[in-house]
């Protein structure tokens, strides 16, 4: 029986083109996002859960696309149960989505309690739930996959002030946070066959993005700027080969990956 992959925030950008990958590589496969319809996204980063699943099943997946908000523990509670439910087992995790709020790049000085919980939740509180839910039935197997998807925010210091297009304390801190989590199921679990790997995708041409900066925009950053398609590769080749446990307890730098593997992108 084919694997199972539990993919969230897979509505668009890097969740989506994960979703594919792995969904033209033979798996079975659980997409979450908050909100199913593109009606309800944001106009201008519209995207839909239900569309990316319509392209797997083009493909011949066997999908289900579940309703998913990572500040809300019964909803993961629930999206959780009923992949198991469906599936009987996940063998793989990405978690791609990411609480995306109006505070979370404000100067230290103007940062909230309120965005420091939904972090403390979004950042913290929902992937380790996550983790919590599937390591019983992964290590029954002795075996199972967490990716856990993180940026530059969380290895280092902003380059300029958050009051200057810097990232705020409270991106830093939760993506930080994001990256700690493999290292630490590598630790208490890798030699019962849990494999934990932490990716940075770097700049990606999605379409939050070209939303946030525009095409004008990506190129003045003037450096790398991958495609989805390439980070979904990555993530894949991740999953599937076991020449990649030596990339675990470090940060994988998913564009640099993609070219020393001649990864399609």
């Amino acid at each position: 029986m084919s694997k199972v992959a539990f993919i969230s925030g897979a509505s668009r950008g890097i969740g989506r083109a994960t979703a594919i990958a792995f969904a033209k590589a033979g798996y079975r496969v659980a997409i979450t996002a908050r909100e199913l319809d593109s009606e309800v996204a944001q106009q201008s980063t519209q995207g839909s859960l239900k569309q990316t699943a319509q392209m797997m099943e083009q493909l011949g997946c066997e999908v289900i696309a579940l309703k998913m908000d990572l500040l809300d523990f019964n909803s993961v509670a629930s999206a959780l149960k009923q992949v198991f439910e469906h599936f009987g087992k996940i063998d793989v995790v990405v978690n791609n989505a990411i609480y995306q709020g109006a505070g979370l790049n404000a100067s230290l000085l103007d940062v909230t309690q309120q965005t420091l919980e939904k972090v403390a939740r979004g950042y913290i509180g929902a992937p380790v739930q996550i983790a919590q839910a599937v390591l019983p039935s992964m290590l029954a197997q002795q075996s199972g996959c967490i990716i856990n998807i993180t940026s530059g925010a969380g290895e280092k210091d902003p380059p300029i002030p958050a009051s200057k297009g810097g990232w705020g304390y409270a991106y830093g801190a939760g993506k930080a946070a994001v990256s700690r989590l493999s290292g630490i199921i590598c630790r208490e679990h890798g030699h019962q066959g849990i494999r934990a790997f932490t990716v940075n995708p770097g700049v990606v041409n999605t379409e939050t993005l070209r939303a946030t900066i525009g095409d004008q925009g990506i190129k003045g950053l003037q450096q790398a700027v991958a495609e989805p398609d390439e980070i979904g590769n990555v993530l894949l080749w991740i999953a599937d080969n076991s020449a990649a446990d030596e990339l675990q307890y470090s940060t994988i730098s998913a564009q640099k990956l993609a070219r020393e593997l001649n990864l399609p992108k």
